[in-house]
C-alpha cells in the first residue's frame, strides 16, 4: 500500500485496499476491479451492490444459447441478447456522465462508454463459455471473439454491431489518422483495461474543476496499480494543493522531485519551488 489511505473513511479505505490486493494478484479480475472502483466512487454501493452486480452478470450469461460454436455465432448471439434484447449501448451523451464509467451503473442503466460496455460483453460471454477478450483500439474499445484466424470484432457501444476489417480501420484512422496494425488487435491486458477506465474518469473530472474529488480518487486508484505513469504523482500533488491540503501536496511534490532528480534536475528544481509555494500558502 502507498500510505495515503490513512486519513480516509475506513470503509472507503477497505475498498481501496481490496482494489490494491486484486490488482497485485496473480490473475487480476477486471470485473472485480471495476466493481471495487464503483464502491470507491459510491460507498453506498456496499458489498450488497457488488454482489447484485455479479448476480446480474450471471443472470445475463444464463440467457445465452447453449452449445454455440464458432466466433461469429458467439458474437451474433451476444449482440442479440445484450444489444437487441437488453438494450445495452451508448451515445455521445454518455460521455458526459460519470456513471458511464462505473460498472454497477452501466449494468443498471444499460448505457456506458465503449470500454465499460465491452467489460459487460466480455464477462457475460466468458461466463457462458465464449472465447472472448477486449481489444483496445486507439480511441475506441471493442470486443474480440475467437483466435486471430477466425477473429470477429463487435462494437458494444453500437449495440454489438459486428465489424468488418474496414470498420476497424476507420475507427483507428478516426482516432489517430494512422492505419490499423495487427498488434492493435491483441487481447487487452486486465490492468491496462482498468487504467484506461481510470484515465477516462480523470479526463471527465478534468473538464469539471468542481469535481476534484473524483479526480483525486481516480488518481489514487491508478497509483495502486502495479504499473502506472510516474507523472500521476505530480497530478495527485497538484490536486491536493487545489483542495487546500497544502502540506500534503507539498510533501507529494517533494517526493516527485526526488524521482526527477536523476533524470531532469532542472525539472526537479521547478517542482521543489512549487512545493515551497504550496507551504507558503499556509502563512
Amino acid at each position: 500500500m502507498t500510505g495515503y489511505e490513512d486519513d480516509m473513511d475506513p470503509e472507503v479505505t477497505d475498498w481501496r485496499r481490496e482494489f490494491a490486493e486484486e490488482a497485485r494478484s496473480e490473475r487480476p479480475d477486471v470485473v472485480r476491479l471495476c466493481l471495487l472502483l464503483g464502491a470507491v466512487a459510491d460507498p453506498a454501493l456496499g458489498q450488497r451492490g457488488i454482489d447484485a452486480a455479479q448476480i446480474e452478470l450471471d443472470r445475463l450469461a444464463g440467457q445465452l444459447p447453449y452449445g454455440l460454436v464458432g466466433s461469429r455465432s458467439w458474437a451474433a448471439a451476444t449482440a442479440e441478447l445484450l444489444g437487441s434484447t437488453c438494450g445495452f449501448g451508448g451515445s455521445p451523451a454518455d460521455y458526459q456522465r460519470l456513471e458511464s464509467s462505473l460498472l454497477p451503473e452501466v449494468l443498471r442503466r444499460r448505457r456506458g462508454l465503449p470500454i465499460l460496455l465491452s467489460v459487460v460483453w466480455i464477462e457475460v460471454a466468458r461466463r457462458a463459455g465464449a472465447p472472448v477478450y477486449g481489444v483496445a483500439l486507439p480511441g475506441h474499445f471493442v470486443v474480440g471473439f475467437g483466435p486471430p484466424e477466425d477473429r470477429v470484432l463487435a462494437d458494444p457501444f453500437d449495440g454489438g454491431r459486428l465489424l468488418t476489417g474496414g470498420d476497424a480501420e476507420l475507427l483507428v484512422a478516426g482516432a489517430t489518422g494512422a492505419g490499423l496494425e495487427e498488434s492493435m488487435l491483441s487481447p487487452a491486458a486486465p490492468l491496462e483495461t482498468v487504467l484506461r477506465i481510470l484515465n477516462n474518469i480523470r479526463a471527465w473530472a478534468a473538464a469539471r474543476p468542481e469535481r476534484g474529488d473524483v479526480a483525486l480518487w481516480a488518481v489514487d486508484l491508478s497509483l495502486l496499480l502495479p504499473s502506472h505513469p510516474a507523472a500521476l504523482r505530480l497530478e495527485r500533488a497538484e490536486l491536493l494543493v487545489q483542495h487546500g491540503e497544502f502540506i500534503a501536496g507539498a510533501v507529494e511534490l517533494e517526493a516527485y522531485a526526488s524521482v526527477l532528480d536523476p533524470v531532469d534536475p532542472d525539472a526537479a528544481a521547478r517542482v521543489r519551488r512549487r512545493a515551497f509555494a504550496a507551504r507558503a500558502r499556509l502563512n
